[in-house]
């Protein structure tokens, strides 16, 4: 009787993170603090974002970033926060980040790791009051520890990730994450300033009912897309789609669904970046059960060439995955 009236709360992400250290033989605690300077970040952030309209953060920074696309205040401040988390932890050697041009070097020459980020996808939507998100990708270094970290560190194959996942700022905070062995997800708590295990082992549907796309570009789509989305209208599918990739793409792993940013007339090779976007996504997905592919084949086999290099992206049941690819090769052909 007395248990009753104390309820346990959980498995906070920290207590999470220790009990699966054994995993990974290769780590003697870095990866894990890693990822709770990640979390601690998102903790800020997630702050800033909430009082974002009292504090006149809100709104353009009034420069564009290496895309040429229009910097919000947030994007500038998400940013230097999770750099800022990532050089004192100390864990972590380069950063490549989709604010920055080019490779970041944090002075930790004896860190294992490299950490491609997007500190705040979305970010157009803040001012809507819409959710956003971070998405993060974390591999080991190529280079020699001890030495300065080169671009090569930073080039790899999706494959190559050895953790990934995203933090989505919406009605709740959730910090969604995978090390390879399966794909859990952690909410927020306020009132206690703690993530706690909400989904554990997220498995997505092999079909679903919803797609997501803009479909505004529509007539710029290839013929093999516009014939997929036809498709979809003939079946009765649900369309829904954010403008917000994290959202999105958390909508869709736990209920089932595609999400399709394919290449247009304007964006011949997509638009979305491979290294802190599709890369991270991708793993997450097929760690869930599902699939993604660029229309040529699976996201996590492209060798990137550019730090920010842009890739269509097909992310999300296997079955509307592959018929979504089974129609691009058809069209390729």
């Amino acid at each position: 009787m007395n248990d009753q009236l104390a309820l346990p709360v959980g498995i906070t992400l920290d207590r999470f993170i220790m009990r699966n250290e054994a995993d990974f033989p290769f780590a003697t605690g870095e990866l894990s603090q890693l990822l709770r300077d990640i979390a601690l970040a998102g903790k800020i952030v997630n702050r800033d974002i909430n009082r974002g309209g009292l504090a006149d953060i809100s709104g353009q920074f009034g420069s564009q970033n290496i895309q040429g696309e229009q910097q919000m205040k947030l994007d500038v401040i998400a940013n230097i926060r999770f750099i800022r988390a990532l050089k004192n932890g100390g864990e972590v050697c380069a950063i490549i980040s989709e604010e920055d041009p080019e490779l970041l070097a944090t002075g930790n020459n004896k860190a294992k790791y490299v950490v491609a980020i997007d500190p705040l996808d979305g970010s157009s939507n803040i001012d809507s009051n819409v959710s956003v998100g971070t998405i993060f990708s974390i591999y080991r270094r190529l280079t020699p520890m001890g030495t300065e970290p080169n671009i090569n560190d930073a080039l790899q194959k999706g494959r190559m990730q050895v953790a990934a996942g995203y933090i989505l700022y919406g009605s709740s905070t959730m910090l969604v994450y995978t090390t390879g062995r399966g794909v859990n997800g952690f909410t927020y708590d306020y009132s206690l300033g703690e993530f706690f295990l909400s989904h554990p082992q997220v498995k997505t549907a092999a079909m679903g009912d919803t797609y997501s796309c803009n479909e505004g570009n529509m007539d710029d789509f290839p013929a093999s897309i516009q014939q997929y989305l036809h498709k979809c209208k003939g079946q009765r599918l649900t369309g829904r789609y954010i403008g917000s990739l994290v959202a999105d793409f958390h909508r869709n792993l736990l209920k089932g669904g595609v999400y399709l940013y394919p290449s247009t007339t304007k964006n011949p090779t997509g638009k979305l970046r491979l290294l802190y976007e599709c890369f991270p996504l991708a793993f997450i997905i097929e760690q869930a059960g599902g699939i993604a592919c660029d229309g040529k084949g699976r996201i996590l086999d492209i060798m990137p060439s550019s730090l920010h290099q842009r890739s269509p992206l097909y992310i999300g049941s296997t079955k509307m995955v592959e018929d979504i690819y089974s129609l691009c090769f058809a069209d390729a052909s």
